[in-house]
């Protein structure tokens, strides 16, 4: 006890207290109370699956909570989409980003786009401010959160990635040709594929079925982005003020990319359209400026100094860069002497505008009309509602042009006959509502068999509007699920997403067999491939986590086209027509030896199940992913699209694995229902949290694999019993108190 009968504990924390409130304090953010008052107007509820179920007084109430509830499940991913979407990536990783960044930068001006959020209506311009302010109070209230570059979100740069296209328009320009033209050297030889194989396919599936062929008639909607793993999150976003949207996010953004609201649902599939020209400009040099032609006149090119910052070991470095524009646009690379520039969608409000407001279309009608806004690019998107509607919208910006010209080369930019004339209307486009056969589907390939005997017809449109030259094996496998059926559930839709069939050995493993049968008994190959020919003339063509045939098939497959792909190419011949009919049946036969030695090599016989092989495996959340054969890993029976499987999961071994780990295909996966009340399951690839800590890292990744389905909490009822915590922004794990 002291001299006054105070306990000696009580002292010392009372000294404590009057030496903090003597202390220097840290200045508070200014902007601390206008985030707090906000954040009370949000609560987000994390269902059983870590999934934010976000709602708001206001829509931008939800969009500041929505972010930064993406915030805390990873941010690192949300600043990543805006360092790439501004350029800014060198800042973070080097010097070895420093020309896509200046491809970036060549397109998004930040002086242009603070302009261009300045003069936006004022609804959006408050949906970008909540934006900001959501990330930004994330950052106040996560000093454990580290960002690499931003540190403070400005409105504007919600501007900068408008779309929700993983690959958008603008990485479209060759980074070696543009180094070449900028950085005053040769073009460096490309990454060649080995031995011409094809690349991994990109792209999505999306099936509306109409209710004259569902059992409950009512219509159905499968959304399957195929994209890299955990590039979007899933999440709902509400308000008092009518939003109500469910479904995949990409990462930093403030609207659903591919989802559904409670009348409505919409899913986006890659377009093969052209929408993107290069010009071939004739450019003199006049004293220390430089002409272009156009008609008769010369005109002068335009420069803007660009400086791009890179990160090295002592420090940041500044590179700057003198840019060219032609009233095309940005000059990009250089052919055959003449100056290339090109030119795409730029309208970055817009993209903006239609991307939201589509989430709370409720009917064809008004999801028709955010359509007419033209900016959603070169996605194709597959809508389905309550009403009974389906509807195929083709690519949504598409130039109207001169057809006199070959638009898939560069065009003369002196002839004025090769400018843009506007932009082709829906119904100047392939487009699809109520096909009689009751279901249309896209699975990025092209219009053409979107409804079987309804589809669109190609001589009705300019060549243009679709550059596929050929079905491909998903377009093939797409039709052999969906027609002749009128009895379609939630249920059967997902047994048909998931469908095991693989067309394209289906077209080609019947040559190989029949080609071993014709060898004389003389040939060594004979006997050596007696045994595999025996199982793959058994075969079904379906794949399984047990089929021996299964990883045979692929290991041939792979094979045969890096010896076969180049060839087809250059005779202009699908390569799977071609290895069918064009292979002569010795080289069939080698591929097929070559795979059986690589199977044995790699994992001790050829004779190895295929769910031994391809793998699912999540250890960390590096956007560059890592794996290892010695660390827990999940079999997967769906293989890449490339053969025809509608379930995707695009893997391949790594420098130090001989199993082959996913890293892309199928990432979300919903079918929706739409009745007097929506009903919808759906998967994440792995989880919906990035914190390898995280119950919700890896959580579904055995759904995943086996396309298990799960139930969507879509309304406040169905989450009774399934949430983990409710509460404010600023009040959730790890959040400062």
């Amino acid at each position: 006890m002291t001299q006054r009968g105070l306990p000696m504990k009580k002292l010392v924390l009372l000294l404590a207290l009057v030496w903090a409130a003597c202390a220097p304090q840290p200045a508070e953010n200014p902007d601390l109370p206008r985030w707090q008052q906000q954040a009370q107007n949000v609560t987000i509820v994390r269902d059983d699956w870590g999934i934010a179920h976000v709602h708001g007084k206001t829509d931008a109430d939800a969009v500041f909570g929505m972010i930064y509830a993406q915030a805390e499940d990873d941010f690192n991913r949300v600043e990543t989409n805006y360092l790439n979407s501004m350029g800014r990536l060198a800042e973070a990783e080097g010097e070895s980003q420093i020309y896509r960044d200046l491809r970036m930068k060549l397109f998004i001006d930040p002086v242009a786009m603070q302009a261009k959020y300045e003069a936006s209506p004022a609804w959006l311009k408050a949906l970008m401010d909540a934006w900001a302010d959501g990330l930004n109070y994330y950052l106040y209230m996560h000093s454990e959160a580290k960002p690499r570059v931003i540190t403070h979100f400005e409105p504007w740069m919600a501007l900068t990635f408008s779309e929700g296209s993983i690959g958008g328009d603008i990485e479209r320009v060759n980074l070696r040709e543009l180094e070449a033209f900028y950085g005053h050297g040769p073009v460096t030889a490309p990454a060649a594929t080995e031995g011409g194989a094809p690349p991994e396919p990109t792209g999505s599936n999306g099936i509306a079925i109409a209710p004259s062929n569902t059992v409950d008639h009512h219509a159905l909607l499968l959304i399957n982005p195929h994209t890299s793993f955990y590039f979007r999150s899933e999440l709902q976003m509400t308000s008092d003020e009518g939003l109500n949207a469910y479904g995949a996010v990409t990462w930093g953004q403030f609207f659903v990319y591919q989802g559904f609201n409670a009348r409505a649902g919409w899913m986006h599939t890659s377009s093969g359209v052209d929408n993107i020209d290069e010009y071939l400009e004739t450019v003199t040099k006049k004293g220390d400026a430089f002409l272009y032609r156009y008609g008769a006149e010369e005109r002068p090119v335009t420069t803007r100094t660009i400086t791009v910052p890179y990160k090295t070991g002592t420090g940041m470095v500044r590179k700057t860069f003198t840019a060219y524009y032609t009233q095309h646009g940005p000059v990009v690379r250089e052919q055959d002497g003449k100056w290339v520039s090109v030119r795409l969608m730029q309208e970055p409000v817009k993209a903006l505008t239609q991307s939201y407001t589509r989430t709370k279309a409720t009917d064809y009608k008004s999801f028709r009309d955010t359509m007419e806004l033209h900016t959603n690019s070169s996605n194709n998107t597959i809508f389905a509602d309550a009403a009974g509607d389906i509807a195929y919208f083709h690519s949504n910006f598409i130039p109207k042009r001169d057809t006199a010209f070959d638009w898939t080369k560069p065009v003369d930019g002196s002839n004025p006959a090769t400018d843009w004339y506007g932009v082709l209307s829906i119904d100047e486009t392939p487009h699809l509502l109520n096909p009689p056969v009751g279901w249309l589907y896209n699975s990025n390939n092209w219009p053409w068999s979107a409804a079987g005997p309804d589809s669109p017809k190609r001589a009705d449109y300019p060549a243009y509007v679709e550059t596929g030259t050929a079905e491909t094996p998903r377009g093939v496998h797409a039709i052999r699920v969906l027609e002749h059926r009128k009895d379609f559930t939630v249920d059967s839709l997902i047994a048909a997403a998931y469908d095991s069939y693989l067309p394209a050995f289906a077209r080609t493993v019947p040559p190989l067999v029949k080609a071993w049968d014709r060898t004389p008994a003389s040939n060594p190959l004979k006997a050596k491939l007696a045994d595999q020919i025996a199982l793959l003339r058994k075969w079904d063509f379906r794949w399984a986590v047990d089929s021996v045939p299964t990883a045979l098939a692929v290991f041939w497959g792979e094979e045969i086209s890096r010896r076969a792909g180049a060839a087809a190419r250059e005779a202009d011949v699908p390569v799977f027509d071609y290895i069918a009919t064009k292979v002569p049946a010795p080289q069939l036969l080698e591929a097929l030896a070559a795979a059986s030695d690589k199977l044995a090599a790699d994992f001790g016989s050829w004779k190895t199940p295929w769910g031994d092989i391809t793998r699912f495996q999540r250890i960390n959340d590096n956007i560059d992913p890592s794996f290892d054969d010695a660390k827990p890993s999940i079999p997967v029976g769906f293989t890449s699209s490339r053969w025809g499987s509608l379930a995707s999961f695009g893997a391949r071994a790594y420098p130090n694995t001989k199993k082959w780990y996913g890293t892309s295909g199928n990432s979300f996966v919903a079918v929706v229902e739409f009745g007097d009340r929506v009903r919808a399951r759906a998967v994440t690839a792995g989880g919906e949290s990035g914190d390898p800590a995280s119950p919700h890292f890896d959580d579904e990744a055995g759904r995943y694999a086996t396309g298990n389905l799960r139930d969507v909490y879509f309304y406040p009822d169905q989450l009774q019993g399934h949430t983990e915590r409710t509460y404010h922004p600023g009040e959730g794990l790890n959040s400062k108190k």
